[in-house]
């Protein structure tokens, strides 16, 4: 999505920044791992593939990527690529309310920290709050959504500490999806947990 192509989010512990191909080789080699590959429901791409799939992510409309990096170790190095340490996503579609009659505009949110060092530090969660307000600030969007392993059982609480409500669970792909309204209610609790710093990214 070409909306966050030129900006990068600053929080206390991350900076977002936009996936540039500068960034393709460290992200490919992150997605050899087949425990990253598990978690992420992904298949493993050549470098080739890596380098279209990264023009999809910065030209297509239903798509918003960041790449999260480490402000500490950034501020330590200086080397944006050496502080990257995972990703976090948003699918975006529009489902029919067929009861209503009515069309909701739903965002699939995904999040991952690649660099085992870096987990368990909170990264994931302030990562995914600054993009779920940034999109709830710039994007039309009815609800959140997620999909979740059911071994993934950290991922689902810490979706659930933000207030999404499981909705359906699939045994045949072992997997539980959590929903979030954009409510007002909503709104109010995310703008209590994170504050948006939008910078220009060079």
């Amino acid at each position: 999505m070409k909306l966050n192509e030129n900006i990068k989010i600053i929080g206390s512990n991350v900076i977002l920044v936009p996936y540039e191909a500068k960034h393709v080789e460290k992200y490919n080699k992150w997605m050899q791992d087949p425990k990253l590959q598990e978690l992420t429901a992904s298949e493993p791409l050549s470098i080739e593939e890596e380098y279209r799939m990264q023009t999809s992510w910065r030209n297509d409309d239903d798509k918003l990527t960041f790449l999260v990096v480490s402000r500490q170790l950034f501020s330590e190095t200086k080397d944006e690529i050496e502080s990257l340490v995972g990703d976090t996503n948003l699918f975006l579609r529009i489902d029919e309310d067929e009861e209503n009659n009515t069309k909701v505009r739903v965002a699939e949110a995904e999040i991952m920290i690649a660099e085992p060092s870096f987990r368990r530090q909170g990264l994931g969660w302030e990562a995914m709050l600054l993009l779920l307000k940034y999109a709830q600030k710039n994007l039309p969007i009815d609800k959140f959504e997620v999909k979740i392993g059911f071994e993934n059982v950290k991922s689902i609480n810490m979706f659930e500490k933000m207030k999404f409500i499981e909705t359906y669970r699939t045994e045949v792909f072992k997997e539980v999806t959590l929903e979030r309204k954009v409510t007002n209610d909503w709104i109010s609790w995310l703008d209590e947990q994170v504050q948006l710093t939008v910078e220009q990214y060079q």
